[in-house]
Formats: C-alpha cells, structure tokens, sequence
C-alpha cells in the first residue's frame, strides 16, 4: 500500500467537519458579547505587539504602567487581522468594556467549544518540562491536535491566553498553572477546569510568601477544585506531603493516581538503569500493565517526571507506546535543561543551560544529574535562588553537601544571596574543599563570565548553569554558546 493509498483511507473524525480558522469575527463578538466593526478571521492570539504575526487578534491590554493601546500601530504592522479594544480605533476590531475581562471571556469560550481532554500542570518543581513532555507525548499520538500553553505562560494573563489559543479541533490541552501566593492556582483551575490535574513534587519555592512547606502543599491542592466531575489527581507518591495532596484530593471527590517508588504507588517505578546516552531506561507498574521506556533526559528528577507523564496520559486514555517514544526523543528546553557543546581549549566542553530557574530541590536534582555526567572536570555556576526570604541564608548554604556530592571541581556563586553558601566553603574545614573545589563569588553575570574566562574552559569540562531567571545567568549562557 502506497503513502496516497494510505492517507486516503484515514479515517475521518467528527472534528475534521469543524472550521480552520482559530477564530472569526462571529464567533468572537457572541464569546464577548459585543459586535465586530466588520468581517474578519484570525489564526492566533497575542497580547505582546512584538511577537504578533501576520492574521492574529491583537487583545490591547491595559495595565497599570501599559496600556496595549499605545502599540496598535506597532500590532497591525506586523501584521494583526483585528484588535479587541476599549475603545474606537480606525482598524478592525471588537469593542468592549474590559479587555482583561475579555480575555477570560474568550478563553472561557474556547474551553466550552472544544472537546478536548484538559490536564492542567503545577508543582514546585519541573512543572514546565513535564507539561511540554505530556504535550509532546499526546501531540504524537493525535497527529498533531494537542495543544499546550508555550513558554511559561502559567499566570493570570497567560493562562487565558494560552486557552483562548487552542483550536476548536484539538484532542487534548496541556496547561501549566504557577503560583506565588495562596488563592492564585484556584482562580487558575478555575478557568482552565482540567480533566486531570498534575503535581509534580513540592519543594520550597516561594517559601518567602507562603511561610512553610505545608502552606506551598495546600497552595498547590488547589488545582484539585477545579477538576471536572469524574477528573483524576496526578500526585507524588513519595514526598512527605503526599498525605496532604491526598487528602485535599479525597475532599474534592476526585479519583487519585499516584506516581513514584512507594509500595502505595499507582504508577510504580520498578527499575531505571543508566542508559548510554546519559538518561534512563525505565520499567514501571501501571496496575493493569507494565512499561519499559527510554528517558532521553539524564537525572532522577526526570525518571519521576517521567512516571508523572505516563500517569497522565494513562489517566486521558492516551497512548502509552506514543508517550514513551517521547520520552526518549526529548531534548532539555532552554534555561530548562538544553545542552550544548561550546568552544573549549583543545576541543569542546558541554554546558547544560537551567539558567530559567531555581529552588533548594531542583538545585539539589540537578547537582546529583551532573555528578552522574561523564566530565574531566565539573564546574557549576550557581545563581541566587529567589523568593526564600529568611529561610535564604539556610537554604543556599545547605548545597555546599551537594557540590561535594557532584565532585565539582569549580564553583562560580553569582548573587548577594550566595555569600551564605560562600562564607560556608570558605570556612575551609568542610568536606567540599577537603574535596579540592575552589569557588569565586560574583555579584552579577558579567563578573561571572569574567570569573568563568579566568578560570578557563578546557575539553571534557561539563559546565551547569543555574539560578533564579531574576539573576539573569542567560546571558552567561548566551556569551559561551556563541562560541560553538
């Protein structure tokens, strides 16, 4: 049977009869119940004049120190099809009241459109490279009709945006919801309202505003009341607050599937083996089934994110051989993992690029990962890790245990918040220099990159970057890629 022969016979599906367009001006007017000032359709939604693309809806929104309506000029000449405003312009648009009130009006339009299967993603840790790792795993598997918020679109304003985006013929949506402060994830879950909602771990982030552990545990439980009836909690079988998640899932009257290495697990890793390309080779229990799958992303943070992917796509009725072949093709995202090979004496060094972000938890996963790395020499820039508050001091100084662990052979601590751990390698008496590291302390990335050219980057070396994105070691990373 020839390739035509083949494409012919695909079999057609109800949603093939739907419209191609993301949106038209119909459509748009009865969501926000206002009136079109003429015919128009458009394939995208922005809210940035900057990044607007030929036939997309430019929303002007009005902040407190911008108002959108100031770059419609800037909109239409990259080329938007139409504007929602909050008041009369020459070009084509839809006039309303609120276009933040829009905004949530239209995704809430687009959510009740579509008959996608909703997962929403958050956790203290890793919530970004789990959401994109179940997008590509269902993307796969429903031949290009899985649709999943970019970036790290998680907030107020990115979660509608990212719903307002999805196309009516989609099969499933990925949505990642952040947090700083208590209440925010349950406006979120609200608009997004999930089928399956995931947890990835809970570890101190955003300690500063929520005060303790447990509050962040709480925090984060409530994407559990957003879940439609019948929808199922993904959650972390083996942290100590897996008690907790539980129990706030029970009280939502959600079915719960958890993942990990417990005995109580749903989904249950029973082996993960090295695998040659510096990831894992994964067996797990799903309960009626067992898997064994290739994670192409080294560490054991992500062979845990890996049963928390297989989780959720078990639970939307996905398919499970798609998810595991993308499990193996991942590749690390940028600030978020990625790899590179960059100009080194005598050859070429690898530097892995989590310069996005930054907690005690991710920054001790990530530590034991390149400990694991194959290297001549390893060496870690280190960026501050924000929003501990007074938990900071204890915080930053507690890696100098997994700096040693990791075999570093050089530390680079960029930020006022890293003097703590810096003070405590300079102690000298400390497993961590008896080991033979050295260390510098910057205060910004440029002294950083000084620090790093100093030093000198020679063939072998296996360099980790990571910090808060606030302290900016992007352009640290930007500097040596450039290199290549």
């Amino acid at each position: 049977m020839n390739a035509l022969t083949i494409l012919r016979s695909w079999p057609a599906e109800r949603r093939d009869a739907l419209r191609m367009a993301l949106w038209d001006s119909e459509a748009l007017a009865q969501a926000l119940g206002s009136s079109a000032s003429g015919a128009f359709q458009v394939s995208g939604v922005e809210i940035d004049s900057r990044d607007v693309r030929s036939g997309d809806l430019f929303f002007a929104l009005q902040g407190e120190t911008m108002d959108g309506h100031r770059f419609l000029d800037k909109a239409f000449a990259n080329g938007a099809a139409a504007a929602i405003v909050d008041r009369a312009v020459d070009y084509p648009h839809i006039l309303v009241p609120d276009t933040h009130a829009a905004l949530k009006h239209l995704a809430a339009a687009a959510r009740d459109r579509c008959a996608a299967r909703r997962i929403g993603v958050t956790g203290s840790v890793g919530k970004t490279g789990v959401k994109e790792a179940i997008f590509a795993a269902l993307d796969r598997s429903s031949r290009g009709h899985t649709h999943r918020s970019v970036r790290s679109y998680n907030n107020h304003v990115g979660v509608p945006l990212s719903l307002a985006r999805m196309p009516v013929r989609s099969h499933y949506g990925v949505f990642e919801m952040g947090m700083n402060h208590a209440g925010e994830i349950a406006g979120l879950t609200a608009q997004v309202q999930p089928h399956v909602a995931v947890i990835t771990t809970i570890a101190p982030a955003h300690i500063e505003n929520l005060g303790s552990i447990e509050a962040i545990a709480d925090a984060k439980a409530e994407i559990f009341g957003g879940l439609v009836e019948g929808g199922i909690a993904v959650i972390p079988a083996d942290i100590p607050q897996y008690t907790q998640l539980r129990a706030a899932a029970l009280a939502c009257g959600v079915t719960i599937r958890s993942f990990g290495k417990s005995a109580h697990a749903d989904v249950r890793l029973l082996d993960a083996i090295p695998s040659a390309n510096g990831g894992s080779l994964v067996t797990a229990d799903l309960g009626d089934q067992r898997v064994c799958f290739t994670v192409a992303e080294p560490g054991e943070h992500w062979v845990s994110n890996a049963l928390a992917v297989m989780a959720a796509v078990q639970a939307v009725g996905g398919d499970l051989g798609s998810a595991g072949l993308a499990l193996a093709e991942m590749g690390g995202l940028k600030g978020r993992g990625a790899r590179h090979r960059i100009a080194a004496h005598s050859g070429k060094a690898l530097m892995i690029d989590e310069s996005y972000n930054a907690n005690p938890a991710s920054m001790r996963a990530t530590l034991r990962a390149l400990g694991q790395t194959p290297a001549t020499r390893r060496v870690v820039v280190l960026g501050a890790m924000k929003e501990l508050g007074d938990f900071a001091p204890r915080f930053h100084a507690q890696l100098a245990q997994p700096l040693a662990e990791a075999n570093v052979d050089y530390a680079v601590l960029v930020g006022e918040e890293m003097k703590a751990l810096a003070q405590d390698l300079g102690k000298g008496a400390g497993g961590a220099l008896a080991a033979g590291m050295s260390f510098a302390h910057c205060e910004s990335p440029a002294e950083a990159i000084s620090a790093l050219e100093e030093f000198g980057i020679t063939s072998g070396d296996a360099i980790l970057v990571k910090g808060s994105n606030s302290v900016g070691l992007g352009r640290l990373v930007e500097h040596f890629t450039a290199r290549i």
